[in-house]
This record gives C-alpha cells, sequence and structure tokens, in this order.
C-alpha cells in the first residue's frame, strides 16, 4: 500500500458506551439533571456526587477527561439570566468545593470550568443549565491525542465515584449541605 493511502486510512478506537448519548441526544424528553435531582436512593447508579438545597453535582456519564463532573441548578432553567442569585452563588460555591475534593483524589494540576448555553455553544443539554468541572494534567494530552486525536481516561468513573464520597465525609464537602 503506498503511503499516500495509508495517510487516509483511519483507526478506530470503540467507545460502545457513547452510543447511549448518540441515540439519546435528540429522543430524550426527559433531562437526566432532573431525574437525579431527588433522592431516590440511586445516587450510584445515576453518579450523583452532591446535592445542596439549590444544586446537584453529577459525573460526566460521557467525560472528557477523568473527574469530569457537572454542577446544575436543581431548576430547570435554561441559562444564566433565569438563575437567582443564590443558585448562582451555589454552584460557583459547588465549583470551589469539586475543585478541592478532585485535587485531594486524583490531584491535575489545572481545570478546565465553563458553561455552554445553547446548542450552537456545544451544550449536549442545552435545557437545564449546567457548569463542567474537568481535571487536567500537564501531560493528559500525550502520545494518543497527538497521533490519534484521543483521550485516554485512566480510571473507571465507579472507582472515582466511590473514592470521592469517601473523601466527601472525611473533609465534610460540600460546604453547604442539602438540609
Amino acid at each position: 500500500m503506498n503511503s499516500t493511502l495509508m495517510t487516509l486510512q483511519k483507526n478506530n478506537i470503540w467507545a460502545p458506551w457513547r452510543m447511549a448519548y448518540i441515540k439519546d441526544i435528540e429522543k430524550s424528553d426527559e433531562c437526566f439533571l432532573c431525574a437525579a435531582r431527588e433522592d431516590r436512593g440511586d445516587d450510584r447508579e445515576k453518579y450523583v456526587l452532591w446535592r445542596t438545597e439549590l444544586s446537584i453535582v453529577v459525573f460526566n456519564r460521557f467525560p472528557y477527561n477523568n473527574g469530569h463532573l457537572l454542577i446544575a441548578p436543581k431548576r430547570h432553567i435554561p441559562d444564566l439570566e433565569t438563575a437567582a442569585v443564590e443558585e448562582i452563588f451555589d454552584i460557583a460555591t459547588l465549583a470551589r468545593d469539586t475543585q478541592i475534593i478532585l485535587k485531594k483524589a486524583i490531584s491535575p494540576q489545572g481545570f478546565n470550568v465553563g458553561l455552554n448555553i445553547g446548542r450552537c455553544a456545544g451544550a449536549g443539554l442545552p435545557g437545564h443549565l449546567h457548569m463542567h468541572i474537568v481535571p487536567r494534567w500537564d501531560g493528559d494530552t500525550g502520545f494518543m491525542s497527538t497521533c490519534s486525536e484521543v483521550e485516554v481516561i485512566s480510571q473507571s468513573m465507579d472507582e472515582l465515584y466511590d473514592m470521592l464520597i469517601e473523601l466527601s465525609g472525611e473533609m465534610n464537602l460540600p460546604s453547604k449541605k442539602c438540609k
């Protein structure tokens, strides 16, 4: 095979867990954040880390990196304009608390923290405001993304969930708990 043809070939890495996201992106009428906001005894199954009176912290099931968390108001609101000042403060406080616990648990050297408001801005769930907390490491791009535009997540969500739940108790986080 000549070298021109070889450069046009693609390498595939299988990620079958993404199919649920792809199939549901336009079909699902249920908001997964609203479904997880009430304590129904299935927090581990839904990867709910914390709840406060106004907000919820959950694992991103389709993460960009290990420890990728989502922070959202419990109210189903689309943007910051609609959010009450207390909700914005609660989300910001939880962003701080998630950084504290993730530093302790997995030692990232930095974080990407952000909001995607609207589908055109990259929001996978445009109707329910949520903040992304994405831990980053100096070498996290590594050879996989350089060679293949692939990111490697090195720890299972179950393992990290258990670690963060344990640390939450030890560190008394979040600092503002649900009443």
